[in-house]
Parts: structure tokens; sequence; C-alpha cells
């Protein structure tokens, strides 16, 4: 079991930036593949993007492609998800999720992935 701890969320204008984080607490972390998912009061969780052990296989949900990047620095077990010209839509409780197992394009249930962070706010708004 890995555990996670996400960071960066808070308060931007549309338009804006955020960086988010997400540490694991792990000694293998190249083991892993990592994801983000989102959940918006009222609706069910949903994918964002998710990251192979080795940053060569990445996924998007159309919604956030184009504006969103997922990285990782295995030397740190750290993923990163930049967020760029956010909009209101965005506003969502972000979670960190982790798979220990191949990433495929398919893996985006939550139900792929088997550890999760507590989550960190992301409030998009004038």
């Amino acid at each position: 079991q890995v555990q996670l701890v996400e960071s960066g969320g808070g308060l931007v204008q549309p338009g804006g930036s955020l960086r988010l984080s997400c540490a694991a607490s792990v000694r293998t972390f190249t083991s892993y593949a990592m994801a983000w998912f989102r959940q918006a009061p009222g609706k069910a969780r949903e994918f964002v993007a998710s990251i192979g052990w080795n940053s060569l296989s990445k996924f998007y949900a159309e919604s956030v492609k184009g504006r969103f990047t997922l990285s990782r620095d295995n030397a740190k077990n750290t993923v990163y998800l930049q967020m760029n010209s956010l909009k209101p839509g965005d506003t969502a409780v972000y979670y960190c999720a982790a798979r220990f197992a191949p990433l495929g394009p398919k893996d985006s249930a939550r139900g792929d992935f088997g550890s999760w962070g507590q989550g960190t706010q992301v409030t998009v708004s004038s």
C-alpha cells in the first residue's frame, strides 16, 4: 500500500494556472502508475489524467487535453499536474491515485487504482 499526499490546490481566477503535487510514501515508486481524478459537488469522481512509471505513457480526459500536463519525478516520488487556462468547470476536489500494475489507455476507472490521497480543493472563480 502506498500513502499519497496532495498539495497545491487553492482559489484561482478563470484563465489562471495551478500546479498540484502528489508525494508518495513508498520504496518502489517506479512500480506504480499514477493518476489524478476529480470530484465536483454532486457529481461522480472522474478521471483527469494518468502516467506510466517511466512517463512514456500518458493519458488525458478530453476535457483537459491541451490545458493540463501530467509529469512525474521518480527521484522525488512525486507526480505533478500542471493546470493552465483553468475554467470554472474545473472546480473540484482533486485526488491523486496509484496503480500497482502497468498502465493502459482504458485504465481510467476509479476501480483501476488501489491507493488514494485525501484530495485537494481547486476552485476556479472570479
